[in-house]
């Protein structure tokens, strides 16, 4: 058993989310790891044309879907953008009806959205990591973003 997995809380799911592109706009994907208790989930998937913040929305976004009850959760994201946007700007970007504080229209609004439902029916913090920084669940959700890329490319 790893340090991660023996110092998790019991009734806490922890998620580690990652995106990944070939080109930005290009071919993507979205890797996410859960662990609860001793268990530990995988999810990826791959999109044709995409960015890398919208693989990265994706991967917290499909991470939520998953869980089948509301949970206490630490989300793990090396994006500043994902992570600065749900914890600091939607609120603003919902009051001034997505617009951003320059009146111009959120980006990925359409994902934003999906997320903020997501989150309703969750006790959630939001924890910023460095990418490639040797954070084994950061890295593990790396590894599926790039599997996510791969299988996409691969069945085509």
């Amino acid at each position: 058993m790893t340090d991660t997995q023996q110092n998790k809380a019991p009734d806490c799911v922890e998620i580690y989310a990652d995106g990944a592109c070939k080109g930005n706009p290009g071919p993507g994907g979205w890797g996410a790891l859960l662990l609860f208790g001793g268990n530990q989930k995988e999810l990826f998937g791959g999109e044709v044309l995409t960015t890398n913040n919208r693989m990265e929305l994706t991967a917290v976004i499909s991470a939520l879907e998953a869980l089948k009850r509301p949970c206490k959760i630490k989300i793990y994201t090396d994006s500043s953008y994902v992570q600065k946007g749900i914890t600091e700007w939607i609120l603003g970007w919902k009051a001034r009806n997505w617009r951003t504080s320059d009146k111009k229209p959120v980006k990925n609004e359409d994902l934003w959205r999906a997320l903020d439902r997501s989150v309703q029916q969750h006790q959630i913090e939001w924890i910023w990591v460095r990418g490639h920084a040797g954070n084994w669940g950061n890295e593990h959700a790396d590894m599926l973003a790039n599997q996510g890329v791969m299988s996409y490319l691969d069945g085509q």
